[in-house]
């Protein structure tokens, strides 16, 4: 079962359908929409300050979602992909934003609509990325547009298929599927 812990008088809100791997960690002024997923080793600590995240979002292994006392949120749109092991702190990401493995996305950076950063970029802090653009490298630059439909539809497959994915998890855990041997 995952962790959801109070603290400073906030408890973490959980939307409806959501998959929270057993080992992921939800703390404090978190509020998750519907059809998300936390993966396993998952951290999203809100012990400082407030995490909002909309609806079929896809926060994938390892990843780590923080932000800074009293100066930053995160506030996450609907269909985001979080990649594994990505770092947001105190970053926008909008609606069908893609965040690649291993990114870091650091304090009032906002990541545009549909916007793809690739893997192992480092998102400097007040960076503004445009909507339907791929940004890449340290520090992150601009690398070219994107066909903000194509994205959109990139980010709605990814987003759905880790919606169905959670479903393997969650139809185990109610007793609807069985164990191979």
């Amino acid at each position: 079962m995952a962790l959801i812990k109070s603290v400073r008088g906030f408890t973490p809100e959980i939307g409806k359908n959501c998959f929270l791997a057993d080992n992921a960690t939800l703390v404090g002024d978190v509020k998750l929409g519907d059809d998300c997923s936390v993966w396993f080793n998952t951290v999203l600590r809100g012990d400082v300050n407030s995490i909002r995240i909309g609806n079929g979002v896809n926060i994938q292994d390892g990843s780590v979602l923080h932000t800074l006392y009293e100066k930053s949120v995160i506030e996450i749109g609907d269909h985001v992909s979080i990649g594994h092991n990505v770092t947001i702190h105190g970053a926008a990401i909008k609606d069908y934003a893609l965040i690649g493995m291993g990114a870091i996305v650091l304090d009032h950076a906002v990541v545009g609509e549909g916007a793809i950063v690739a893997a192992g970029a480092l998102v400097l802090s007040h960076t503004v990325i445009e909507p339907g653009s791929i940004w890449g490298g340290v520090p992150a630059k601009f690398i070219k547009k994107v066909d903000p439909e194509q994205a959109k539809e990139l980010n709605q497959k990814i987003a759905h298929n880790y919606l169905m994915y959670a479903g393997w998890y969650n139809a185990k855990q109610e007793g609807h599927e069985t164990e191979q041997l």
